[in-house]
């Protein structure tokens, strides 16, 4: 079985997010993540466009794995949406 993608929108500053970061590393997982907070113009208003269609709140972390969501750190969601 392979592993389902991850995608991880974050804030740099943002506790929760950095939680989400260490478990994922933790369970060496591969994923991508942005930190939205450090983007500027078009690119930061064209991503948190991609934010709202997973989460219309707009809130973060917002983590999608495989064809999941989860909002917020949910470590025991985050395991078993990977798996674990």
């Amino acid at each position: 079985m392979s592993e389902p993608k991850v995608k991880l929108f974050s804030l740099s500053t943002c506790s929760h997010c950095k939680s989400t970061k260490k478990l994922l590393a933790d369970c060496t997982v591969k994923y991508e993540f942005i930190d939205v907070d450090l983007l500027q113009g078009d690119e930061r208003r064209a991503i948190l466009e991609d934010v709202k269609k997973f989460n219309p709140k707009c809130s973060f972390p917002t983590i999608i794995i495989g064809d999941k969501v989860i909002v917020g750190y949910k470590e025991k969601e985050i395991r078993e949406a990977l798996g674990m």
